[in-house]
């Protein structure tokens, strides 16, 4: 069983911005593989995909991003799922707009979603792919950038990279994390190729 985590924070005023685009990844797979979310044994939401040869659960947890590491390792205990087995996707303020980079390990990078989960979990050994949200203004609050939403003229970019990590993910499933990384890395709209 995989477990491919979308993170965000929960509620209609943080719908569609930056902090959230692994919320909206998540979305675009449920809708793609025909699956609705539900409740969890968890502070989270699930959509149990059984369309793969193996099940995969799709999570967007509800804990609010800076304690993210509950949610995951709550499911990841009850469903007893091992650590290669898990994806996390979240934004990158230190990527340009519409980046991915995918690793099979790493640090939080100062990210408080990834920080929580490597705290609760114990260690920084599981997959992550980061979508760049871009730095924003410099004299802008890095906070308020990440909790804002995307300006017009970025948004086509945007659903582009979305799309593309939901590719990854799909690939991260269907062909594991080194694939992903082979394929999606530093890919972005303007080089979008899916060869396998």
């Amino acid at each position: 069983m995989k477990l491919i985590v979308g993170l965000g924070n929960p509620g209609r005023q943080y719908r569609d911005t930056r902090h959230n685009v692994g919320f909206a990844t998540l979305d675009e797979l449920a809708r793609r593989l025909a699956v609705e979310f539900e409740s969890a044994p968890a502070e989270a939401v699930i959509a149990k995909v059984r369309s793969y040869p193996e099940p995969v659960l799709l999570v967007k947890p509800l804990t609010f991003m800076n304690l993210s590491g509950y949610a995951v390792g709550d499911l990841l205990r009850y469903y007893r799922i091992a650590l290669p087995d898990l994806l996390v996707i979240a934004d990158d303020v230190n990527l340009p707009l519409g980046r991915l980079r995918a690793r099979v390990r790493g640090s939080d990078g100062g990210h408080n979603g990834f920080k929580s989960i490597v705290t609760q979990l114990g260690t920084q050994e599981f997959s992550r792919l980061r979508i760049g949200v871009g730095r924003g203004l410099s004299e802008r609050d890095l906070a308020d950038h990440v909790l804002s939403r995307f300006e017009p003229a970025e948004r086509d970019e945007v659903a582009a990279a979305i799309g593309r990590a939901a590719d990854a993910a799909d690939a991260f499933v269907t062909a594991g994390i080194e694939q992903v990384m082979a394929r999606f890395n530093g890919a972005d709209s303007s080089d979008l190729t899916d060869s396998a």
